[in-house]
């Protein structure tokens, strides 16, 4: 992964971070890695767990950021999460949820949008 991407993709965890916390959610951990792949956000929110994945593009050339998320990467991202509970020992109910982000440079906007998976 480039610098720019790694950068970008932090900045992305951090406006969607500051999006949750506004929203009522704690943020309890992040960038927890797996063999799976990464978990980038984890927050609890009244008596629920949420895993959250972030997606960051500057644009859609390539479509919308939640795009990036096929089903290989949801089942990656469902053997993280049952790592993640067993290690901490939770037995919490928990969310699965992509949050895409779409900035504009040039305005200095991002547009956020929140979606939660079935699992």
């Amino acid at each position: 992964m480039s610098d720019y991407n790694r950068r970008l993709g932090q900045y992305g965890e951090n406006l969607a971070a500051e999006f949750l916390i506004r929203r009522g959610c704690r943020i309890i951990d992040q960038n927890f890695a797996t063999p799976y792949g990464e978990l980038d956000l984890i927050a609890t929110n009244g008596d629920e767990i949420l895993f959250i994945e972030v997606k960051t593009r500057t644009n859609v050339t390539y479509g919308y950021p939640e795009i990036a998320v096929d089903t290989k990467k949801l089942n990656h991202l469902q053997k993280a999460i049952r790592i993640y509970l067993e290690q901490h020992r939770l037995q919490m109910n928990w969310r699965l949820e992509i949050i895409s982000i779409e900035l504009n440079k040039l305005k200095k906007t991002a547009k956020i949008r929140r979606f939660s998976i079935d699992h």
